[in-house]
């Protein structure tokens, strides 16, 4: 018989062994969105009660969209403190992209109401919060902090792009949320570039060096 991940995964590993350091907030940190040539990067900051299990999560990448979505409700509920903020795509083309996810991270742990003496951070980056931080290679997989975070990240942006394709119907956001599919380059092609895309990412495009 299948294990449940839960079963499978210590999801509290790396926040125990922050504690057992001596840190007493620990928040974990993950970003959605740094792929597209649409829209903003979204980054998203979780605390969780000690030891807190919830049911279903993982990384947001391996869950349904209505899972993600009923998780969202869920960790907003349980979460000591949560914030989630996004660098837009001025902001992208301004400073790179990389540079931008690590914007969005800090504008989400500032934003925290409850603020954390150790981060987690998905990756290998670390996006100097001015706080004591742990990247943790897909850590979306193996930490519930920054599950929790990325599945925030990921529900607000998509919903986001959602309340874009009011505005731009033409590009067909919500079949693709701004990444680079066949079909978004179709649009592209026809209906050329709009306000809300990357121009740093679409350079063959405009022209632009």
């Amino acid at each position: 018989m299948k294990k449940d991940v839960n079963e499978i995964i210590d999801w509290h590993k790396f926040e125990n062994e922050a504690k057992a350091n001596g840190f007493n907030i620990v928040c974990g940190v993950d970003e959605a969105g740094r792929g597209p040539l649409a829209g903003p990067v979204c980054a998203a900051a979780v605390i969780l009660p000690d030891g807190l299990i919830i049911d279903g999560l993982n990384d947001s990448k391996k869950l349904t969209e209505k899972k993600r979505e009923a998780l969202y409700d869920v960790i907003k509920e349980k979460a000591v403190a949560y914030s989630i903020a996004m660098a837009d795509e001025k902001e992208i083309d301004e400073i790179n992209i990389l540079q931008a996810t690590f914007l969005a991270m800090k504008r989400a742990v500032d934003g925290l109401s409850v603020k954390p003496d150790f981060v987690l951070v998905d990756g290998n980056r670390d996006p100097n919060l001015g706080i004591l931080t742990q990247t943790v290679i897909k850590g979306d997989a193996l930490s519930a902090s920054i599950a929790a975070a990325s599945v925030l990240a990921k529900v607000t942006r998509d919903r986001f792009m959602l309340e874009i394709s009011e505005k731009y119907p033409e590009y067909q956001f919500p079949k693709h949320k701004g990444y680079g599919t066949k079909l978004h380059y179709e649009m592209l092609e026809k209906h050329g570039i709009s306000p809300v895309h990357r121009r740093s990412f679409l350079k063959k495009i405009t022209g632009e060096k």
